[in-house]
């Protein structure tokens, strides 16, 4: 088994600024309340990110209408994707997936702040 974590530097800073945030709001917020405290802690620690990204989308060459939104990009290599529910499951998985493979990017964190701080990490 290949315990390899691509960019682990930077994972780790992410996962800290996660942490940090959930620390200080805990569970039963909004998405959108977390995505803003996320963007904070990220200003706060000098992590790159672009947030609410327009990722576009390709079917035989011709870029399509339809689109998807990444909560973050950080470093411009590791998609964030921000949860607040009971559970992950496989469409929040598939979420994260499909944005790693319209961007091309190799590392997608799927962060749920629901519960207990719940990250899963996707590499593709």
């Amino acid at each position: 088994m290949n315990n390899h974590i691509l960019y682990q530097e930077e994972s780790y800073k992410i996962i800290g600024a996660c942490f940090d945030v959930y620390k200080n709001m805990g569970p039963g917020f909004l998405e959108s309340v977390y995505q803003e405290c996320l963007e904070e802690v990220f200003k706060e620690q000098n992590i790159p990110y672009t947030s609410k990204t327009k990722l576009t989308l390709n079917f035989k060459n011709k870029e399509l209408n339809q689109f998807y939104e990444a909560d973050f990009i950080c470093y411009d290599s590791i998609i964030i994707e921000i949860k607040s529910v009971k559970k992950l499951d496989d469409a929040h998985r598939a979420q994260t997936i499909n944005y790693l493979k319209s961007t091309g990017l190799k590392l997608g964190l799927l962060v749920n702040f629901a519960t207990f701080l719940n990250l899963s990490m996707k590499g593709f």
